[in-house]
């Protein structure tokens, strides 16, 4: 009888928390007129040439399976691209196409772990890395990201919670949730522990465009390149979220394993979707320039007004998030987030969402038409006060 075996799912799924991210979402979908600072998604179009591409490509047949590892014309370009932007030298047989930046990293995680091998991950930190290493039955070593430290990765804090067991360091800059960036002296750093302990890094580059300064630097470019995996997308730095295409660049032994995952996991990335990702690769540049001069003045306008009304927010460095501390209001990080989406119709994600190191902080999403993203921060500050 339907229902009867219902204590056979999974029970390590079943206890899997879901995003707060998407809980928010929920119910700001469900405000109307809702304000929505809370989700990730370029508020631009996709450029008209890389739709051109992928509708030219659909009509002249390329439509159907293609390598696991992706068409070799991209994974070419994208080698390129690795090379002349991120600064550390791959072939285009060290690069796999993934379904978006997020099964990029799943396989890439897939590959290194099995189950009990420990997973060194950041707090606060985007909450699928915990949902992933959840699903493959990884232990969790939460890395705490402090004001005190800029938010970024303290060796004594990485020293104090690796074991025998662990196996992977996973990095994130430009940070989401943070909007923070590893700078090249603290990723030597960070290189200099993982190879004494014979880690892997795994780093999460997935805004390595989206920058506001010159503090980025690729862990590969740093580190042993061949411990290092890295993982990239076109969502962000194209407005591809819905197209989803990623890549991973790792070195032979690793690249092999998650090419081979692609097939169980999606086979291979849609067709046409590579075509439009080869078109935004090679084609005019000028729209990521643009989407990142628009976000950089409204992380500056956003930071003027949170800081004329004496609320505390890391002016980020990359990524288009702001990390605001709403201590002030005496609530908890959610209650305050579901307060301030039912009284003033604004949503923000609460910092718990990323973790328990985000408790009284919210992100706010720049990825926002101007005129409503300031009036949805004028509506928090009126909430603070």
């Amino acid at each position: 009888m339907i229902g009867q075996h219902v204590s056979d799912v999974s029970a390590t799924i079943t206890a899997m928390p879901r995003s707060g991210i998407r809980e928010i979402m929920d119910a700001a979908w469900q405000t109307p007129d809702c304000i929505v600072l809370a989700v990730g998604q370029p508020d631009f179009p996709t450029p008209p040439h890389v739709i051109d591409a992928a509708d030219a490509a659909a009509r002249a047949g390329k439509t159907e399976y293609v390598s696991n590892a992706g068409i070799p014309q991209l994974r070419e370009a994208l080698a390129e691209k690795i090379r002349a932007r991120n600064g550390y030298a791959v072939r285009s047989n060290d690069i796999v196409v993934s379904s978006g930046g997020v099964e990029g990293i799943f396989a890439a995680l897939s590959a290194l772990l099995d189950p009990g091998d420990g997973i060194l991950l950041p707090d606060p930190g985007w909450p699928n890395f915990a949902m992933m290493a959840t699903m493959l039955r990884a232990r969790i070593l939460p890395y705490p990201l402090v004001p005190e430290s800029g938010f970024l990765p303290e060796i004594a804090d990485l020293e104090r919670l690796c074991d025998a067991g662990t196996k992977v360091i996973l990095l994130n800059s430009p940070s989401n949730p943070l909007g923070a960036v590893i700078d090249r002296q603290r990723m030597r750093e960070i290189a200099t522990f993982a190879a004494a302990r014979s880690l892997w890094i795994v780093s999460d580059e997935c805004y390595d465009e989206t920058l506001f300064d010159d503090r980025f630097v690729s862990a590969a470019a740093v580190a042993d390149p061949e411990r290092t995996i890295a993982i990239y997308t076109f969502s962000k730095t194209y407005a591809m979220t819905g197209w989803r295409v990623g890549y991973v660049a790792a070195p032979a032994a690793a690249i092999a394993q998650i090419a081979k995952l692609q097939e169980p996991l999606i086979s291979c990335v849609n067709a046409p979707a590579q075509y439009a990702a080869l078109a935004a690769l090679t084609g005019p540049q000028d729209v990521v320039a643009q989407m990142n001069a628009a976000y950089r003045e409204r992380r500056d306008e956003v930071c003027r007004r949170l800081s004329a009304a004496c609320v505390p927010a890391l002016p980020p460095s990359g990524a288009f998030y702001v990390w605001a501390d709403v201590r002030a209001s005496g609530l908890p990080s959610r209650d305050f987030a579901f307060a301030l989406l039912r009284e003033r119709g604004v949503a923000v994600a609460p910092g718990t969402a990323f973790g328990p190191g985000g408790e009284g902080f919210v992100r706010i999403s720049l990825a926002t038409e101007p005129a409503a993203l300031y009036e949805g921060i004028d509506r928090m500050i009126a909430a603070l006060r």
